[in-house]
């Protein structure tokens, strides 16, 4: 969770990435930088989009969806797949509840894939590969895992380990060998890559910014994701999203209509 006045950015001071596609910096509504490894959860209105920048290129963001008033109602990642006929999200794609509403909406992606199936790390996995490095000797360079960050962040909202349900990795590809076997990619990542998660509904969002659980690097060594939120407005007549598949067009209905 965050405190305002310590993750404000004053909009005289906000910026935009210069690669980035713009928006009115009017609407923008905050910013805040997430260190490597740390966790962060809040609530983003209907109408408010979301823009996680890898700064580095190198990030990971593993990420739970819930709907804010009602958080048994969350990220059903089967359904978002098999909806859209598809493995990964990207641009045009939208993130679907168990209750078949849209949570959020990919509205713009320069990175062209995240990562859906690949899970989170936890500490038995973050020890075998890099080690132990405890807080009371490393402090805030302590080796941290998503797991117990994402559980973190969820007893803050009366929630626990029982709601730690399939999460996205933002920033992140896995491909697949002949064999089935799943292999983390780092060919198409750059520096100042971005998504915007556009959310048609009120929804909780949890994240952890620590490595992928398939990263080979065998440095313990996540990177800062810089989040900007500003004023969007919710889906169009002919949004990208919407138009993308009879599904998507069905699903923010139903979503609309929940808000009615």
């Amino acid at each position: 969770m965050f405190s305002l006045m310590e993750t404000l950015t004053p909009l005289a001071q906000a910026a935009v990435p210069a690669h980035a596609m713009a928006f009115d910096t009017s609407l923008l509504l905050w910013t805040h930088t997430l260190p490597g490894g740390t966790a962060w959860s809040g609530v983003i209105r209907r109408g408010n989009t979301m823009r996680f920048t890898d700064t580095r290129g190198s990030g990971n963001v593993s990420m739970l969806l819930f709907n804010a008033a009602n958080p048994s109602e969350r990220y059903n990642m089967p359904d978002t797949l098999k909806a859209q006929h598809t493995a990964y999200l990207t641009s045009g794609h939208v993130c679907y509840s168990d209750m078949g509403r849209v949570l959020c909406s990919l509205t713009a992606d320069t990175c062209g894939w995240h990562d859906t199936v690949g899970g989170s790390t936890n500490g038995q996995s973050v020890m075998a590969r890099h080690g132990e490095a405890r807080f009371g000797a490393h402090r805030n360079d302590m080796y941290r895992n998503g797991q117990d960050n994402l559980q973190i962040e969820l007893e803050k909202w009366s929630m626990d380990k029982r709601d730690l349900v399939a999460n996205l990795n933002l920033f992140s590809k896995l491909s697949t060998d002949t064999t089935g076997s799943l292999h983390f990619q780092t060919d198409h990542r750059a520096p100042g890559q971005y998504v915007d998660l556009r959310c048609e509904m009120d929804v909780l969002v949890v994240l952890s910014t620590t490595p992928h659980p398939l990263n080979p690097d065998p440095v313990y060594a996540p990177t800062q994701i810089d989040l900007q939120v500003w004023r969007s407005g919710t889906a169009t007549a002919n949004d990208i999203c919407r138009m993308h598949c009879p599904e998507n067009a069905r699903g923010l209905l139903n979503t609309e209509r929940y808000y009615l």
